[in-house]
This record gives C-alpha cells, structure tokens and sequence, in this order.
C-alpha cells in the first residue's frame, strides 16, 4: 500500500519537476549558447536584455543616429566595449538651480560644524552591462547599461553589480540614484564613440517650496522614514568617447537630460557627466611637439636635479614607477624655500584648490598628489641608451578626502593634470607636459620626476617630483615625494623587467652621533664589570657572509612593540606603539635573504651603501660600532603618528645605539622663516638612545628596550620639547625560541628540586610521628588539607604547583603555540617528572592527614565522656578561614582601588596562547592569587591550633615546618630577582593574571616571604619556649587535675608504647589498657 502511494505521488511531482527544470527567467540556456558560438558576444549571465524600448530610442537618439558612420569591427570588438566604456566616480553637476536631480541630507554633521565640514563629491559611475553583437546594425549595436549618480560626504558611491533595478537611497551624508539605461553604440567620424539610451528610474519627489524642495530629506534617519518617488522613463544619457586616448583627447564627456516638460514633476535640469577613458583602452603616444617645448633644454634644471642626488638610471624605471607611484599618495612638501608674495607661496602649484588645501596656508598638511593611469613604455636607442615613455594623470588630493576614494576617481577637472613625457637613463630625470583639467590649450605645466637611489638622514623619499610652470611664473615650484619605509626595501622593491634597484645611504650625522656616544658613556667601574659578563645583539655569529650577519643584526634592532612611559603614570594613560625600523647597517641598505646568498634576492635591494663620515669596516670590527639609520614612528596619544629619521651608531658591546633624529615640520609658509637650525625644511636638533637588553641571561634580566628622546634646541625655542623616556614591553631576538626553551627548561628543574625537597621534608615529618606518636594528635588537619589542595589543583586542572603564580603572569604557564615547544622532548620529560613528583608529595600529605585524623579517632574512642581533651580543628578552620576572609576582602578592595589608576580594560574576555577565549573576572584573578598566598602561609592554622590547644610537646619536625617554608619562599626569591616572565605571541592585555599590574608584584615577594617567616619563626617559639611554660603550669595543677579522678587521663597511651600506632591503624586491642604516664618521653 505504501508502494503504490509513493508511485502515485512521483507520477504527479513528476511534470512539476519538468516544468520546474526547464524555467529560465534570466536566459541562462540561450547565454551558455552564445558562449558556444550561438552569439551575443559571451556576455555575463543572469542579467535579461529585452530591448523593448527600440521606438524611444529611435525618437529620441535622431540627431546621433544619423551622425553615425558604418560600424567595421567584429564580435570581439564587441565584447571589449564593455570594460572599456564603464567608468567609475567620475564627477557630474548640474548648471541649473531650478529642478535639481536629488536631494542631499547634510545632517550628519552638526549645525555649528557645518562649515569646517567638508564639501559633498558629486560622483557618477556607469556600467555597460550588455552589447547586442548577434543582432548589430550597419551603424548602431543594442547596448544596455546602468548609471549611478550620487552625492556623498565620504566618497562612496552606488554598487555596481550585475542584479541591478532602478533605485533611490538617502541617508544623512550620502544620496544615490540607480538608473536603467537601454539603447544603441555608434561611431561618428569626429573620432567619437557614442552611447545614447534612455532610461527608467525612481526619482524623487520635489517639494512644493521651489526654494527648498527637499525639507523632506532632513534627519532621513528618523523611523519609518519613506521617500516620496515617481517612476520616470521619460529620461535620456548620451555619453561621448574619444576613440583614440592620448595626452589631449582622454576625456569622456556626458549629459543626463529629462524629456519631460518642465512643469512635469518629474523634470530636472541637465546633469553634465566628466570622465576619462579608463585602463581598458590603449594609450597613444604622439605629443612629442608639446613636450619638447616644455622639456627643452633636457634635462631641466630644477630643484632636485641641482641638489645632486643620486638617482636611478637603470633600465627597469617602468617597473619601478609601477610599483611606487600606481594609486599611491605622493606627500606634497610644505614650500618653506618660498620668499615672495603670499598669492604665490600659499598656492598649490597650478591646482584649483578648495577651502580645505587653502585652509593650509602653504604648508600643505596631509595635502597629497595620486598618480592615476600610469602608462610606461621602454624603450631602447640603436646606441644603446634606455629610455622611457610615460603618460599619467596627477590628482591632488585635499587633506579630509580618503585615499582610496581619491585613487578611485576618474573626473577630469582643475584638481587633475594630465601628463606625458619622456624619461632618459642619462640624466635619471622623466621630464612631462602637464595639462589641466580638459583640453590641449591648458598645457602650461612641467612636470620632473626622479627616482632616487642615495638615502639620507634628511632624504628618504624613493621617488620625488616637482611642478613648475612651463611658460611663466605664476606660482612657487611645487615639490612632491614618495617616502620609502625600511620595510619596503625588501618587500616591494622586486622590480619587473630587471635587476633589483641597488640602494645607498649617505651617513651625514655619524660625527655628530659619535658626539653624542661619548657624551652619554663616562667611566663605569660597575658598568664596565656587566660589559664583560653581558653579551648584547652583535653581527658575530657562525654564518660566514658578512652581508647575512649585517642583515640578521639588523632584524634584532628592529622594533615593533608596545610601550609604557618610563617612570611608570599613576593615571589612566594609553600605550602608544612603537616601531623601530632599521634602514640600513653599516654598508647593508634593506634585508638580505639568507636563502639566496650568492645571488641577488628578488624584492630585496642589493647592498651597496657607502657615505660621507662612515666609519670604514676595518675601525667598525675594532671598535664594534656600526653605522645605522632607522625610521622611528609612534602611534597613539599622545604622539599622533610622530615620524623621526634616525641616523647614528649602534655600539655592540653594550647594545645602545646613538642617533640623530631630524623630523618633518608642518605649518604655514611664513613659519619657516622664523624656525633657525632647519636642514631641507626638517629638524635635526633631536637626539635619540637606544639600550637594548642583553642576548645572555635573559631570564634573569628584563628583556625590555629603552627609549630616550630628547632635543638640544635651547629653551623657548618652539620647536623644542620635553624629554621623553619610554620602555618598551618585553621583545624577542631571532633566537627567542630557543630561550624560550632555555627558561623553561630552567623553571621546569627548579620545580624538580622544590618539589622534591618539599616530599623530603614531607617524609622526614611522617618518619618523625611514627617514632614520636604522641604528638600526631596535634598536627593541624587544616594545615594538611591547605597543602594537599595546592597538590591536588594542578593534578586536576594541569596547571605547574609552586611556580604557578609566576607562570601565570606570563605565557610560560601555557606552552605558545609552537610545534616545536609544545614537542620539546626534554619540557615534555620536565613535565612528566613534575606531575609525578606533584603526586607523590599529593599522597604524602594524605598520608599524614590519615595517620593524624586516626590518632585522633582512637584518642576519642579513648576517652568517651571528655572529647575536649581531644585536639580538634573545628575553631581552627573557623579562626583561619576568618583570617583569610578578611584577608582576601582587604587585598580585593586594594586591588580594585588600584584599578583606578590602571588604564581601562573594555575586554570581557582574554585569550590564552593557544587562541582560546574565556571569561575574565577580575575577582577571579583576585581570588586564584590569594589561594597562592594561603599556600605561602600554610602554618597560620598550625600557629592557631597550637595556641587553641597549649601545647606542651613538639608536632612539627623543624626540618618539616623549615623545609616546606623554604620551598614556598624560592619561587618569591626567584620572582623578585628574575625577569618578568613575557608572552612572545599575544599582547599584554591578553594574559591572565599581570604582576606588574595586581597587587602581587614586588611587594608581594618580599612581604609574603617575611610573612611565611615570622610564621614559622612563631612555630618554632610555640613548640620551644611554650612547652616549658605549659609544662610548670601543669605541674602545678597536677593535683587538681588528679582529684578529678578522670579515667581517661588514667588511659592516655604512653608516647613510647610501640603497640599504640598499630592500635590506631588497625583499630584492634581496644580492651587494652595503657598504664604509663602520658607526659613521660
């Protein structure tokens, strides 16, 4: 029955299925056909082209219709169109104010802000999204496509992708407008490809108010907000391509226009689309005329080229222009040689500036130049001579737009140079005509560029540039350059279509530094001594080549860590980050990889420095001081990104390095003249030490770096500052692994002789109350379970005992996550050895705790009417427990009172050295402390019960009570005189438990240990001097006590009787009577 009910039901989802199958809305069989060779030029799918609105089109596009010549190119012409007629944010505008396109909410600044707020970017995107090549014209394809205009604060425009319907969004800051566009490609024989389509689209809808249409669209944000809208197709895009792409015919030029009537709703004035053909068309060289005028003679002398730096003239330029000049920021220089009028020196060059660059006052902060659409043609004279041809379009860039937006754009107007030249190996210099904005007749400028290989404390750019005027003076010569960061030397410098750039550097502040050495180093008879025991980051090693070694010490300078302000703020302060990097060491520019020593590593600059005051390699290896230059950058407040140029000497012997800072200056033009000591616009009166730790016994010493800055300007001088000291977070060496190892290694055999030590002081204690039996009664079981619960938690939860406070506060108390640490055959036999030892001392003590809570149990049995006379440890875990509450509440107040000076944790959560997150609580973290602390003083029950019971006898083996402290105190002693234990993987605010921040810290290693002391100073007083003031109180009372006619004082078992531990452990001869005086020895 159930087979035939399913039979039943497959025979009717059967056709379902069929009809299912063969629905296809989006085309997808007749695409995957024309990608077969059915035609339609292999479009992208899943986009329908129906073409239902030819009628309109031919109304509408008359006039370009029949200016259209015959059509020659094929299919794959075709299929090109797309890519090359797309465009993304070019600009659009309207002429008129009577119906503008779309509103703008400009409430997303505030009101008082608004005029200090930047200007909204009008930004147009077009996308050609379908071209008809199976069904073309003599004259005219079907083309189909989607424009995207919009107005935005922070440059963003609409998205582009291939499921697109016409579409109108507002929010505060941004509009965007999506319009569907259908219609035909033609050629003209002006040189023009031209796109004319009408559109469908939602627009939205003006207000009454013609002089405020858009009050609808203020606050967009506010709920339930709908704009009004009208469907409108009554609108029509024809858009003008240049066919060929050269210096003066690059620019797409477009009109958006409503073919309503103005009195309809939905009219608007005519939008106005600028553009440039983009990088899907080939570029062609032909303006030599223009070039030679403006590069005659060759090469120009300006600026750069008079200086005499040294610059490139290899033959790989295009491969280095690529890689540092495409769609990056070119800082433009601050014009602090400019000495004529103010209209002049507050000018950015031949740019039509807004009120932001104009806002800068000549000194141009953050104020850049993009390199856009960078075409490089090598070429190669019969005489053998390298040259290059180059086209580019130079954009400047205002200080609140954001790079990637600016690198984006493709408008054409007076923020935007159009360029081509030519570059000559000869001289190293690429000399251009520059035009502005559109068209042949603003061709005024000149633009030289250079590549330069030689660095200095003063020059770190790779690349620097300049605008002047190529007919005139009407502005101050515009500079601009590329700064090279260290890291760059051996990261992007593989360069195509040729060897790699070779790189120099020319020390000009090694004498000054050495000045400075000499000043900061007198005679140090204790100083001198560490010299001798210490070694510090050096190129001595075991590898042979120099270049390697240079390059390895090289890697140890370099810093990228956090610091802390040294002396350490009481307030709340953030950490700012630190990155040293080094540029080059002694003759060595860059890295060099070890894998490649005999060739010259690809993406690594070959070395070959050389300088003006260096030290020669001979006097280096005599003296161990090496010639260094760094970048030094912080980041974080206070220092806002503070970027020094380092130049000086680093000193092997005792790991400091001495260094000449020189920093760049922002402000107006006019300050420069007033700033006396400047060096090409920087200043150089900075001053910089560098100490870094030792390589040797790094476990002991505090593997932090120093940092002094300092400057020599005299004071009222505005541009000294303060000195400021700061200390870096621990670092790591190339060979920290290995010490990693090392440390562990060391700690995991200090807890083998700790913990051994603690089970012999634990035995001597069991083979103590076997011979003296007596005694065992008054043992504090509390006591006993104190250290049989810090023996039983890190058998349970894995974590080391003894140590454990010392590798929480690190990285140590979990191995980092390395295949090799966490498989290190000698930690992992340390261990294994630990977690044994840590269960024999675990047994012991339940050992005693069994032979103590029987000797009581038969003392009970003993002595039936009077259990007092029995030692118990009720009031003790009452007292101690008291004791460590109040304790723990003390230190937890204080713990949080000094979170009020920390800086504020916002995470929730931490994060181990295996990437795991957990919960963080911070009374947690207190309390795990404060159960290390109750193990350090684990006779303070002893103590209690021993005067709860007055003793008159000795429970405690001295070597018990003096071993077992001993054992506590070492991890305090070697906390207190070690490093502190770091984390090589994860940042600080990632670890568990921080010394250097909790209340345990230097405190607590001296003040816990004096406190363990003092309680087995007590111990040893009780069981002494007590026994002897008990003993004649018990004398005197001896008759009173006998009159009592207590049987159970009759009955006490004598303390030498050899029966008595076999009657508490096997519980026999209960019948037995023991006659002997208990107080006998």
């Amino acid at each position: 029955m159930v087979s035939k009910t399913l039979q039943f039901v497959g025979a009717l989802l059967l056709p379902l299925l069929a009809v299912v199958s063969s629905f296809d809305p989006f085309h997808r069989d007749a695409q995957m056909m024309d990608q077969m060779g059915g035609g339609g030029g292999g479009q992208g799918p899943f986009i329908p082209h129906e073409y239902a609105r030819f009628a309109d089109v031919k109304r509408q596009c008359k006039s370009v219709l029949s200016a259209a010549a015959e059509l020659t190119f094929d299919a794959n012409r075709a299929n090109g169109l797309m890519p090359e007629l797309s465009f993304v944010k070019g600009d659009w505008r309207q002429d008129g104010d009577g119906a503008p396109l779309i509103p703008f909410d400009g409430t997303d600044v505030p009101e008082e802000a608004a005029g200090a707020a930047p200007d909204p970017l009008p930004l147009a995107s077009f996308s050609l999204t379908h071209v008809d090549a199976a069904r073309r014209g003599r004259t005219a394809l079907n083309v189909s496509g989607v424009l995207g205009v919009a107005i935005s604060r922070n440059g963003t425009g609409p998205e582009m992708g291939p499921y697109v319907s016409p579409e109108f969004k507002v929010w505060p800051g941004t509009t965007e407008l999506k319009i569907l566009f259908e219609g035909v490609y033609t050629e003209n024989d002006d040189g023009e490809s031209v796109l004319c389509m009408v559109g469908n689209a939602v627009l939205p809808s003006r207000g009454n108010d013609a002089t405020n249409p858009w009050d609808w669209a203020r606050h967009s944000d506010r709920d339930k907000f709908q704009p009004p809208i009208t469907q409108d197709s009554n609108i029509l895009l024809v858009l003008r391509y240049p066919k060929t792409l050269t210096l003066t015919t690059r620019a797409v030029h477009g009109e958006l226009t409503s073919t309503n009537g103005k009195t309809n709703a939905a009219y608007f004035d005519a939008a106005r689309l600028l553009s440039q053909l983009g990088a899907y068309s080939n570029y062609k060289f032909g303006s030599e005329e223009l070039v030679d005028l403006a590069c005659t003679p060759h090469p120009y002398r300006d600026d750069v080229l008079a200086s005499g730096r040294g610059l490139y003239r290899g033959s790989s330029f295009c491969g280095i222009l690529d890689r540092f000049s495409s769609e990056d920021l070119l800082a433009v220089v601050p014009n602090w040689k400019c000495n004529t009028t103010d209209a002049l020196c507050r000018r950015l060059g031949p740019f039509e500036t807004d009120k932001a660059v104009d806002a800068t006052d000549g000194g141009f902060t953050d104020v850049s130049i993009v390199m856009q659409e960078v075409r490089c043609e090598l070429r190669t004279a019969p005489n053998g001579e390298s040259s290059a041809r180059v086209s580019a379009v130079f954009r400047a860039v205002p200080p609140w737009e954001h790079p990637y937006t600016a690198a984006k754009r493709s408008g054409l107007g007076g923020m935007t140079l159009s360029a081509e030249g030519v570059w000559r190996a000869s001289t190293g210099q690429l000399c251009m005509v520059a035009c502005l904005g559109v068209g042949k007749k603003s061709c005024h400028s000149r633009v030289c560029l250079y590549v330069q290989t030689t660095f200095s404390a003063t020059r770190r750019s790779v690349m620097v540039g300049q605008i002047t005027r190529a007919d005139g003076a009407p502005h101050f010569p515009l500079t601009f350059q590329r700064t090279v960061h260290p890291s760059e030397l051996w990261s992007r410098f593989g360069v195509s279509g040729g060897a790699p750039l070779t790189m120099a550097y020319n020390y000009t502040k090694v004498k000054q530094a050495g000045e400075f050495l000499r000043r900061s180093e007198p005679f140090d008879f204790g100083t001198v001594i560490a010299k001798s025991l210490l070694s510090y980051p050096s190129k001595a090693g075991d590898v042979a080549d120099e270049t390697v070694r240079l390059s390895n010490l090289a890697e140890d300078l370099t810093l990228h860590v956090l610091a802390v302000p040294d002396p350490f703020p009481r307030g709340r302060f953030e950490r700012p980050f630190l990155q040293l990097e080094v540029l080059s060491l002694g003759p060595l520019v860059g890295r060099f990889s070890p894998g490649f020593p005999n060739v010259s590593f690809p993406g690594m600059p070959a070395a070959g420095g050389r300088g003006k005051g260096s030290l020669s390699s001979l006097q280096a290896d005599a003296t161990a001081v090496l010639n260094v230059s760094a970048e030094l950058t912080l980041t974080g407040e206070p220092y806002v990104n503070a970027t020094l140029s380092l130049e000086g000497v680093y000193n092997q012997v005792d790991g400091r390095m001495y260094l000449i800072g020189c920093r760049s200056i922002q402000g107006p033009w006019r300050t420069f003249s007033a700033m006396g000591g400047l060096e090409e616009g920087k200043d150089c009166s900075i001053e910089v030490r560098v100490e870094y730790p030792p390589t040797t016994a790094r476990w002991l010493i505090n593997p932090t770096a120093k940092l002094y800055i300092g400057s020599t300007r005299d004071v009222g001088d505005p541009l000294r500052f303060n000195t400021t000291v700061l200390q870096t977070l621990p670092i790591l060496y190339r060979e920290q692994r290995q010490d990693i190892l090392s440390r562990r290694s060391v700690e995991g055999i200090l807890r083998i002789v700790t913990l051994a030590a603690a089970i012999a002081a634990e035995f001597s204690q069991l083979m103590y109350i076997k011979v003296h039996t007596d005694v065992m009664p008054y043992v504090s079981l509390v006591m006993l379970g104190v250290q049989a619960l810090g023996y039983s938690v890190p058998l349970i939860t894995g974590a080391e005992a003894l140590f454990a406070r010392i590798t929480a506060a690190g990285a140590d108390g979990a191995p980092p996550p390395s295949y090799e640490i966490d498989k290190s055959q000698l930690y992992w036999t340390i261990d294994c050895i630990v977690k044994i030892l840590i269960l024999a001392a675990f047994l012991l003590t339940l050992r005693l705790v069994q032979k103590v809570w029987r000797s009581r149990i038969r003392l009970l049995t003993r002595s039936p009417l009077e259990p007092g006379r029995v030692p118990s440890d009720r009031k003790v875990l009452l007292y101690s427990f008291g004791a460590h509450l109040v304790g723990f509440m003390v230190i937890l107040t204080a713990h949080y009172v000094s979170m009020l000076s920390r800086p504020l944790r916002t995470e929730e959560s931490y994060m181990d050295s295996h990437g795991e997150a957990h919960a963080l609580r911070e009374w947690a973290v207190t309390l795990e402390e404060y159960i290390g602390l109750a193990q350090d003083l684990f006779l303070l029950p002893q103590v209690i019960g021993n005067v709860l019971w007055r003793i008159n006898c000795r429970p405690l083996k001295t070597s018990y009570y003096a071993g077992v402290t001993a054992v506590r105190l070492l991890p305090h002693l070697y906390d207190y005189i070690r490093a502190p234990s770091i984390n090589p993987y994860f940042a600080e605010e990632y670890e568990f438990v921080n010394t250097s921040l909790d209340f345990y810290s230097r405190f607590g290693d001296v003040a816990i240990p004096l406190a363990a002391v003092a309680l087995a100073a007590a111990v040893y007083v009780q069981q002494r001097w007590n026994y002897k003031i008990i003993s004649k109180t018990v004398k005197t009372q001896q008759k009173k006590l006998q009159h009592l006619g207590s049987r159970v004082y009759e009955r006490l078992p004598s303390m030498s009787s050899p029966n008595f531990e076999a009657e508490l452990v096997s519980g026999v001869n209960e019948g037995a009577g023991l006659r002997r005086d208990a107080s006998s020895n």
